[in-house]
């Protein structure tokens, strides 16, 4: 997993003064626990723009100067009105210890069945896994390029070694269920496509909706 550098300084004082004095200046108040005690620190709100604006999992290096530690970000705080980054939690990370973390997934083609006019349903777009540091992904790919109305992929198709991934195994992920006046293809073992339910389609008078989901 790729990891993000945060540069930033200890607190000294964690009051509510001080912390109101360190978000006035553009820098944000931060705790890492996990450790023998926890570490307050702040940091220019701009440093955390990768590890919080995007889709991807991160690990976070912590760089106060005199060394780095290794962290996952474990809460965020946004102002209500502004959506300013307020506080973040991290949560210190070891070599040998494993870690809970919630990783997201990613779909990869396009379905048959979404093309024939049926509904891609995206379940679960991130996965909580546990694993060491050193195992954890960056994504969960999944190739959606065979999937026809009525399939779907599961947990159980996801597992590895590497990782628990701790949903039950029969957890829909993702999948294409069939949709009103959606046209079913099916390939003959020649290869030719047959059209079934177009009979219907047409008396109906209406053409098969477009496409839904988000790939």
């Amino acid at each position: 997993m790729k990891s993000i550098t945060i540069k930033g300084s200890e607190r000294e004082s964690v009051g509510k003064k001080a912390t109101k004095a360190l978000r006035n200046a553009g820098q944000v108040p931060c705790v890492v626990y996990g450790g023998e005690k926890p570490l307050h620190f702040s940091a220019p709100e701009l440093s955390f723009r990768d590890l919080v604006y995007t889709a991807a999992a991160h690990t976070v290096k912590v760089d106060l100067g005199d060394g780095q530690l290794e962290a996952i970000m474990q809460d965020i705080q946004f102002h209500p009105v502004t959506d300013k980054i307020m506080h973040i939690d991290f949560y210190q990370i070891f070599d040998d210890i494993e870690i809970t973390m919630n990783i997201p997934v990613r779909l990869l083609g396009t379905s048959p069945g979404v093309r024939n006019g049926g509904r891609l349903l995206f379940r679960k777009r991130k996965l909580v896994i546990k694993a060491l540091p050193s195992k954890l992904p960056d994504f969960f790919d999944i190739d959606i390029s065979t999937l026809k109305i009525g399939d779907n992929i599961t947990v159980n198709s996801l597992l590895n070694d590497d990782f628990a991934i701790l949903h039950p195994e029969t957890q829909v992920v993702v999948q294409v269920k069939m949709a009103r006046a959606a046209v079913v293809v099916e390939e003959d073992e020649e290869g030719e496509e047959g059209v079934e339910g177009a009979e219907g389609a047409a008396e109906g008078g209406a053409e098969a909706p477009a496409a839904e989901g988000n790939a």
